[in-house]
């Protein structure tokens, strides 16, 4: 496994954020071919790390409902 120094890039906090500031996520689109995923409640913490078409494919599943119970 690489270790990926993210601690230039821009985050930009998920638009399904609530605004009392829980359970958030933060992404950036600085790095090349992947996304980087972090809790913006801990933003000095691990960050996932996603390829491009992977997280697409999340997103479009999440915006379509898919993972409604």
């Amino acid at each position: 496994m690489r270790s990926l120094d993210l601690s230039a890039v821009n985050w930009r906090k998920s638009s399904y954020s609530n605004s009392d500031g829980g359970a958030c996520i933060e992404v950036s689109d600085d790095v090349a071919a992947l996304v980087p995923v972090r809790d913006s409640k801990n933003p000095q913490g691990p960050a996932l790390t996603f390829s491009v078409d992977g997280w697409a494919s999340f997103v479009a599943a999440v915006k379509g409902e898919a993972f409604e119970g």
